[in-house]
């Protein structure tokens, strides 16, 4: 095995040292060090305007840094970014899906592009493993939010990229569509698949993160497991109290599976006058 394979079998999926960019006068990363490990789901948590998407740009290659080094999956951003961009994939904050075409023609249509041998059985893969073969054939435009964040990961997974950036995945998504997306994320890793989500959503990280970094103000100023991170604060003091439900609870009791979505809605049907049933 040669020195960059045993890197990559050995070392972090993801590996960050003193990392800085700015744009003109204001510094958006000032020295950021991190470390993701292969096959994990590592949560970047931080305020609007902390870095994150910064961060991923340039993971991704589509920034440069103005110093500092990173790798991914074992090769440099910077000097390999023809091998960085062939070992990743990157879902941004929205979902980027042709809504024309069907789901099923979404995925046929980026594995054509990627030259991949029989795109057919690709996609009809992917739509079975995100519990999207039902949908498949319908255009996207009738899809709910949820469905439609899950059609772009499965796109993004087109090629088996070790590593993939989700960069505010449920941004704007309702609770249900959100619980979606995590099984999906969860999904990902089960399968082997290196995960670096960015969110400022603490519950998201919570459900999801192996590991979680905290950047504020572009620097890394927490870094540890979920367990690691509650330790930083003083000793719980046990109190007895009853508990409440979140309304989040509220609204998944009430709706359970029946949660409206795109193939569900009813379509007022024009020749009902309003404010009568049929």
């Amino acid at each position: 095995m040669s020195t960059t394979e045993s890197t990559r079998a050995l070392g972090p999926a993801i590996q960050i040292r003193g990392l800085t960019r700015s744009y003109r006068e204001l510094p958006v990363l000032r020295g950021v060090d991190l470390d993701v490990a292969p096959g994990s789901i590592f949560a970047l948590l931080g305020a609007n305007g902390a870095g994150k998407t910064t961060l991923v740009r340039i993971l991704a290659t589509l920034l440069r840094p103005d110093g500092g080094t990173a790798h991914v999956h074992g090769f440099d951003v910077t000097t390999q970014g023809a091998r960085v961009r062939e070992s990743v994939s990157l879902t941004g904050q929205f979902a980027a899906v042709d809504e024309i075409l069907t789901g099923r023609e979404n995925l046929v249509l980026v594995a054509r592009l990627r030259h991949l041998p029989d795109p057919g059985r690709i996609a009809d893969d992917l739509l079975g493993r995100f519990a999207l073969t039902d949908a498949g054939r319908r255009r996207v435009g009738t899809y709910s939010g949820g469905m439609r964040r899950r059609l772009d990961i499965a796109m993004s997974l087109i090629g088996d990229p070790p590593v993939i950036f989700l960069d505010e995945p449920t941004t704007g998504l309702d609770p249900q569509a959100r619980i979606e997306v995590w099984q999906a994320v969860r999904e990902l890793a089960r399968r082997g698949t290196t995960v670096l989500l960015t969110t400022q959503y603490l519950d998201e990280a919570e459900q999801l993160a192996d590991r979680i970094a905290v950047l504020h103000h572009g620097r890394i100023i927490a870094d540890g497991t979920l367990a690691q991170l509650k330790q930083l604060l003083p000793p719980a003091t046990v109190e007895y109290v009853e508990k409440q439900p979140t309304l989040e609870d509220v609204f998944l009791a009430i709706v359970g599976d029946d949660a409206p979505t795109a193939d569900t809605d009813r379509v007022p049907d024009p020749a009902c006058p309003a404010g009568t049933n049929h």
